[in-house]
């Protein structure tokens, strides 16, 4: 699959751009397309809207078992918000 697709599930919930940007690469991959044609534009945007929502309805509703961590914060994760932090605070 996608290398930039990173694991959302972990011990801090998903930012809804973490979601948004996974669908984005899912959608980018499977169409084989970074950008769509003008004519392919609704149904990609479509295709992100709704695998963004499935994905918010599938971390939501995880349950964790009792006694076991959730995975780690993908690194990429950890920078992203970083540097996202560091351009809000200029």
């Amino acid at each position: 699959m996608c290398r930039s697709i990173v694991t959302l599930r972990g011990e801090e919930p998903a930012t809804t751009e973490e979601v948004e940007a996974a669908a984005l690469q899912f959608v980018r991959k499977v169409a084989g397309s970074r950008t769509p044609s003008a004519a392919n534009r609704p149904a990609f945007e479509a295709a992100v809207a709704e695998i963004s929502a499935a994905t918010r309805r599938l971390l939501d509703s995880w349950e964790t078992p009792a006694g076991a961590r959730p995975p780690a914060m993908a690194r990429s994760r950890v920078v992203a918000r970083q540097r996202a932090a560091g351009g809000a605070s200029r």
